[in-house]
């Protein structure tokens, strides 16, 4: 036995050493920092690159999601190490502002460097990323650009799962007919940048712009623009709405805006409803927003337009619980299902760090704990 925990103990230090050389090096290429040679980023383990990328199909829009825009990284309230919350939380995909215009320099995105770290985060812990960008229309080249360079960012092999359209700003073209041309116009470029890869459109929610307030975008050319988008992200905020005009509740508001969606863009369009602000939600809002036997429909509608490959991959992109692994099954798994079962196994940080302290002498233990700690959380 004597023997055993020695070779137990031995292992330990070394993923332990291993660990924080990867976590090294991985933070410096995030960071686009000097000394970070090819070879060097070639060696990083594949726990942090990325495999083959899942397609950018409609399912990287199913299941809960978490927004998180610019504003929440600047003031630093959402940062990287917020990803496992979201998981733990049932969060599947991670709608992520990537870029903004602010008029000046090369259309790319912003903080490419924070925006890399996220992308690592959420892959490993099995989440899908959506990367979105709000055009303004004032220069639909420069709004292309934008939308180009977020489907075109690389990190580690990483990229994002999805590429979405933030589509509510009016007051930069004023002329209502003029900025329905321009967005028909985007819609169309990115459709043939995209290729096969499924774009979202992020909208105002139909009742506010029908019933509530038809003076915001007079026209909206849905017709046009639906055969360019593969799923529709209405902005059905009901917090945002009056306990008087009826729509301050979750399911009338949702049923409603999703019927009045169907209606306007298809009756087989897939749907992905975003619901009420978080600070003025309660859990009773949730479940509301959640029953409406419309909204089961829309997604039954999505599941409906997931091919049996991308399913099979499924769990390559989400955690699964392998509780009976038979060989019938085992020869089913590719290698990168196989490569996350088996490191599924592997013990925790903590107990690695917890086996160093028992093998060295305690201020050589501290000071690779120190190091390890630094590299794990960063």
């Amino acid at each position: 036995m004597r023997v055993r925990h020695a070779r137990v103990a031995g292992i330990a230090l070394v993923g332990v050493v291993a660990a924080t050389q990867v976590g090294a090096v991985a933070l410096h290429a995030l960071r686009g920092e000097p000394g970070v040679t090819g070879a060097a980023v070639a060696a990083v383990p594949a726990l942090l690159r990325a495999p083959t990328p899942a397609p950018r199909d409609v399912a990287a829009y199913g299941g809960v999601g978490a927004w998180v825009d610019l504003y929440d990284l600047a003031d630093g309230s959402v940062t990287p190490a917020a990803v496992a919350t979201m998981a733990r939380s049932g969060v599947r995909t991670l709608y992520l502002q990537a870029a903004r215009d602010d008029g000046a320099g090369r259309p790319e995105l912003t903080a490419p460097d924070l925006q890399a770290r996220f992308l690592v985060a959420a892959h490993r812990e099995g989440l899908r990323v959506v990367g979105w960008y709000v055009p303004r229309f004032g220069d639909v080249d420069r709004d292309l650009a934008h939308l180009r360079a977020i489907a075109g960012f690389r990190a580690l092999g990483h990229r994002f799962d999805g590429v979405a359209v933030d589509i509510e700003v009016t007051d930069t073209v004023t002329d209502d007919a003029e900025r329905s041309a321009r967005l028909v116009e985007l819609s169309q470029g990115l459709r043939s940048s995209a290729g096969s890869d499924a774009v979202g459109a992020i909208v105002m929610p139909p009742v506010q712009l029908e019933v509530v307030n038809p003076a915001f975008w007079p026209g909206f050319p849905w017709r046009d623009i639906a055969p360019l988008y593969d799923v529709w992200l209405p902005m059905g905020y009901w917090t945002e709405r009056t306990v008087a005009s009826g729509y301050r509740d979750p399911a009338r508001y949702t049923a409603e805006n999703l019927t009045r969606l169907r209606s306007d863009v298809g009756a087989d369009a897939p749907v992905h409803m975003i619901g009420g602000l978080g600070e003025g939600t309660g859990v009773a809002e949730v479940d509301a927003f959640a029953g409406p036997g419309a909204l089961r429909a829309a997604a039954t509608g999505l599941a409906e337009a997931w091919p049996w490959p991308r399913i099979r991959a499924e769990p390559q992109v989400i955690h699964m619980p392998w509780l009976d692994l038979t060989p019938r099954l085992a020869a089913w798994m590719d290698d990168g299902i196989w490569a996350r079962w088996v490191l599924s196994g592997f013990p925790q940080p903590d107990d690695l760090r917890a086996a160093v302290h028992g093998l060295l002498a305690e201020p050589l233990a501290a000071a690779v704990d120190q190091v390890v700690e630094g590299a794990w959380s960063a």
